[in-house]
């Protein structure tokens, strides 16, 4: 592995992993977060990775967005997806001129950092292992989930490979991927569903396992497809996500398997509740809904395609972040409602 340093900007849920597994395997790492206790601690006690599939402590070099010298070729942006613009102003200028930026986010956050740093100067990811920070130094790895990484433009390059090859240290099962966008809209479809999940106080597994909310995640699950397909995506299946149940043709039968297969799925981890559920219901700030699932409605909506329940679903999730509805079964009923009769 190289000697030269990757530069992880944001220490967070993910980047934080990312970190605390690389600076173990040898790898040198600067991480960056906005966050001054949580630098901290990772840069002095340790950053202390917690739960079921490890627990081990690590001390990551970590400093704040203003404290950041030189220039890096190797850049993994990690930071919720309403921060990209502001991160990628920050961090640009530590972009070495042959470096790029890889993003290691939830969305389609990708198409916004090629604008800003240019298409050859980015790299796609894909990531859905659970975990959540739990607080300054301290990380909930609450279990493995697929890792995917890929050029966007579809090709394989010498970069593509050492990323790989890093991100297999943390993650044996790695995947290096000449269709990175089928992983991204694949996860936007997932995404969407947990998105729904975070309308009640519900488990992730209870929302999939519950038979009366089947048909709305199955109908959210179907509209991005839609979508996808439209852009000439061929989204790409992982745990327990097959993109082929929710394709026309796909069937109910095929489409309630794929949601038992992500129920199982996510009873089998230490972190019950998503992201999302944790950003509305413990840190009590807004979510990454505008550009994970509002920006599927403003593409469905350039295409001509009709996404009701999507767009409800946008609707309900800021009803909660500004006060307006509680974390509900009665929530997710209102999402429900959207449902064209016979639906699933």
């Amino acid at each position: 592995m190289s000697e030269e340093p990757i530069l992880i900007w944001g220490a967070g849920a993910i980047g934080g992993i990312l970190g605390a597994y690389w600076a173990r395997a040898g790898q040198p790492v600067l991480m960056v977060d906005i966050v001054e206790d949580h630098a901290r601690a990772c840069s002095g006690g340790g950053l202390e990775i917690e739960g079921p599939v490890e627990s081990f402590r690590q001390t990551v070099p970590c400093v704040t967005p203003d404290a950041v010298e030189g220039r890096y070729r190797r850049i993994v942006l990690a930071v919720k997806a309403p921060a990209t613009e502001t991160a990628m102003d920050q961090l640009l200028p530590h972009l070495a001129e042959d470096g790029f930026v890889l993003s290691a986010q939830n969305g389609l956050n990708e198409r916004r950092i090629a604008a800003l740093a240019g298409p050859e100067r980015t790299m796609g990811a894909f990531v859905n292992f659970g975990a959540d920070w739990q607080g300054p130094g301290r990380i909930l790895f609450g279990n493995r989930g697929a890792v995917v990484v890929g050029e966007i433009d579809g090709s394989e390059r010498p970069r593509t490979r050492e990323m790989h090859a890093l991100l297999r240290l943390f993650e044996p099962e790695a995947v290096l991927t000449e269709n990175i966008w089928g992983y991204l809209w694949g996860k936007l479809a997932y995404g969407a569903m947990l998105f729904a999940t975070a309308l009640t106080p519900d488990s992730m597994a209870a929302n999939f396992a519950d038979p009366a909310r089947i048909p709305a995640l199955i109908a959210l699950g179907r509209e991005v497809m839609a979508v996808a397909r439209a852009e000439g995506v061929t989204p790409h299946g992982f745990n327990g996500f097959d993109p082929a149940a929710y394709m026309p043709g796909g069937g109910d039968a095929a489409a309630r398997a794929s949601i038992a297969a992500l129920a199982a799925f996510n009873s089998k981890t230490a972190k019950t509740h998503s992201g999302i559920w944790r950003d509305l219901a413990v840190r009590k700030r807004r979510t990454e809904v505008d550009p994970q699932i509002g920006v599927i409605v403003e593409i469905a909506e350039s295409h001509g395609i009709a996404v009701p329940v999507l767009a409800r679903l946008v609707a309900l999730i800021h009803d909660i972040e500004d006060g307006r509805r509680p974390q509900s079964a009665e929530t997710f009923a209102a999402l429900a409602e959207t449902l064209t009769p016979g639906v699933a």
